[in-house]
């Protein structure tokens, strides 16, 4: 993993409340799966105003996908782990659960969000890798997703209360948004009211946040469902977006040219998953009589003895696409180290070379992930 830690000091003292869209499961989420940012939830948008006005803060270079300053990642432009595939197609018109982590460090109370951009050609440039949209642009994008806000009241049935720390008058005084518990109160943690670490955070463990929202009725292979929470009592706003397909309207609408990224299956719920089916895919040229085993710290990846280490199957291995793989069950929370090893017919080993891998399994919703490597 990156260390920061000079910068880290300073940054850390700035941060109250932490969150980020975990199902679906957003970039940023799946970026601290791979192991690359070590603080999903610190995918922040601060000093701005928050509150009462919703609306009123610019996103800058966070845009509505967030920029996490702890680690230097900017999210509004896909990453070699996250950004290129959508990790669930939803059906327009469909009802569906959605939910956020929040971090037990900082619940500060206050009102969430979720919304659809559809202007696609938009959308578009935050869906090429190659290209970093411009602030004008990432503004021009929030603009887009805050008139496709899916409205708390979209749903049949769902309370739409307004926020106890709001008041009649004020900006912030709307049922539209949904809302956490007064900030002296439960907060955003009393929506749920679910155990600690029923979702992952780094910081202190997390709780889940649960809703429901409308899909609207708008066809695309490839957009975007982005998540704004704005915290009550401090000037914080998070931003982050995950990577969904909308189908059932017709012809869906184009999206540019992507290669193919690591993939989440990513189910609603509000109860999370105790278990995680971890695949791991290793891209490594072999010759005839060779193959690849995962090797790490747990006894399910044989407790760094070679001879009990997982053999991953070549069955989709082609001369252009090397790729060993194989799905291990795992705890959620697990954190481990790995590396791949390659053993020849003679059954000679050959280890990886450069540090550990070091990898944690997810907890929340997804029932599935996939890591991506290559051999090295």
């Amino acid at each position: 993993m990156r260390s920061f830690v000079a910068p880290l000091l300073g940054f850390a003292a700035t941060i109250h409340a932490h969150g980020y869209l975990s199902s679906p499961m957003s970039r940023t989420g799946l970026n601290a799966q791979a192991g690359v940012d070590t603080c999903p939830e610190c995918t922040i948008l601060e000093p701005v105003t928050a509150w009462p006005d919703l609306d009123s803060a610019k996103v800058g270079r966070s845009g509505p996908c967030g920029y996490n300053a702890r680690v230097s990642v900017d999210y509004n432009q896909p990453g070699p782990k996250w950004g290129s595939a959508p990790v669930i197609t939803y059906k327009a018109g469909d009802t569906v659960d959605v939910q956020w982590c929040l971090d037990n460090n900082g619940d500060h109370g206050g009102m969430f969000t979720y919304r659809i951009c559809q202007n696609q050609d938009l959308v578009d440039k935050f869906l090429d890798s190659s290209y970093l949209p411009t602030e004008e642009e990432k503004q021009a994008a929030e603009d887009c997703f805050q008139a496709g806000e899916l409205s708390c009241k979209d749903v049949s049935g769902q309370t739409c209360d307004y926020s106890p720390d709001c008041t009649s008058g004020d900006a912030c005084y709307r049922n539209d948004w949904f809302t956490c518990k007064a900030f002296d109160g439960e907060g955003c943690q009393g929506v749920d009211n679910a155990p600690l670490n029923s979702c992952y955070t780094s910081i202190a463990g997390g709780y889940t946040v649960t809703k429901k929202i409308k899909i609207p009725n708008y066809n695309s292979n490839h957009t975007l469902l982005s998540f704004k929470w704005n915290s009550f009592q401090t000037p914080q706003v998070y931003l982050t977006c995950a990577d969904i397909a909308i189908s059932g309207t017709g012809n869906p609408s184009p999206s540019p040219t992507t290669t193919t990224a690591p993939t989440t299956s990513s189910t609603a719920c509000a109860t999370p998953v105790s278990t995680v089916g971890v695949t791991f895919n290793s891209k490594t040229i072999t010759v005839v009589g060779e193959t690849i085993k995962l090797a790490g710290s747990i006894s399910q990846l044989g407790s760094w003895d070679a001879g009990s280490a997982v053999v991953l199957s070549a069955s989709q291995y082609t001369s252009s696409n090397p790729l060993w793989t194989g799905t291990v069950d795992l705890p959620t929370g697990t954190s481990f180290e790995y590396k791949f090893i390659k053993v020849d017919s003679s059954g000679s080993v050959t280890w990886e070379s450069g540090s550990n891998r070091k990898y944690t399994v997810p907890s929340g919703c997804a029932k599935t992930v996939v890591v991506e490597s290559t051999w090295q």
